[in-house]
């Protein structure tokens, strides 16, 4: 779905209805995980939009260009970007429902197992619908036509494909740790982050919305660490006068 959107869709559309995913996720988490909000955490999710929004607007004033599509092909692009976006959310609740309420195992290779088996149901439905649909002939012609050559190619491959594996593991460890919704705001962090490496790697030109964006995803996600810090204070602090208790009953007995 999220292809599909890109496909049919400006890069600033397609950007802004991404961007929705937060809001999605608020959803899901409050739900399915009985996530509690508050204002730090609210005020988080709402500037992180704001930061990816901004990104999504600037990118039409970069020159790139609208897709020519008909209305129809339009319409089915931003279903699709708003349903993946929906659907990504409610994958990483559901994630998170099955680390809580299902598995009840505290180990890493649960979230290794997480990965791992959906990537090989992904992979051999996409190996399928490689020799399906016939495009496996023209593979070595696109090897060919690559512009930096055949090697480089699958290079860029085979390495795009490790660092996607290893993101999602990170994701998903994120959700086995925190929550969905903690994973989620760390996933659209990285979007302010990229205009960093384009003019690192890319030279890209850095504006005043790219770091006006940035410093709004830094605030927005400073805002959520507070609050998991303040959580943490107080979950010390019930520990201690719970152990409290408890020592005091056993010296009442004695």
């Amino acid at each position: 779905m999220y292809s599909y959107g890109l496909l049919y869709l400006p890069v600033s559309t397609y950007s802004l209805l991404c961007a929705s995913q937060l809001a999605f996720n608020a959803v899901t988490s409050f739900f399915i995980n009985a996530q509690k909000f508050t204002a730090l955490v609210l005020n988080s999710l709402v500037i992180l939009t704001i930061s990816v929004c901004l990104l999504a607007i600037n990118a039409d004033n970069e020159g790139n260009p609208s897709n020519n599509v008909s209305r129809g092909k339009y319409v089915i692009g931003f279903l699709c970007t708003l349903g993946a976006s929906a659907t990504y959310s409610l994958l990483l609740s559901l994630i998170q429902f099955s680390f809580d309420k299902v598995i009840k195992d505290e180990s890493f290779n649960t979230v290794i197992c997480m990965q791992l088996y959906p990537s090989i149901v992904a992979t051999c439905g996409c190996i399928i619908g490689l020799f399906v649909s016939g495009e496996w002939r023209t593979l070595k012609e696109e090897m060919r036509d690559y512009k930096t050559g055949g090697v480089p190619y699958v290079l860029t491959l085979r390495f795009t494909a490790i660092s996607w594996q290893v993101s999602s593991v990170g994701l998903i460890g994120l959700v086995f740790e925190v929550s969905s919704l903690f994973s989620n705001v760390i996933s659209t962090l990285s979007l302010p982050m990229i205009p960093i490496f384009a003019v690192v790697f890319f030279h890209d030109k850095m504006n005043g919305v790219k770091v006006i964006s940035l410093v709004l995803a830094m605030w927005g996600f400073l805002s959520y660490i507070y609050q998991h810090y303040l959580d943490n204070i107080e979950a010390n602090k019930a520990r201690k006068e719970k152990g409290d208790e408890i020592l005091g009953a056993i010296t009442e007995m004695c």
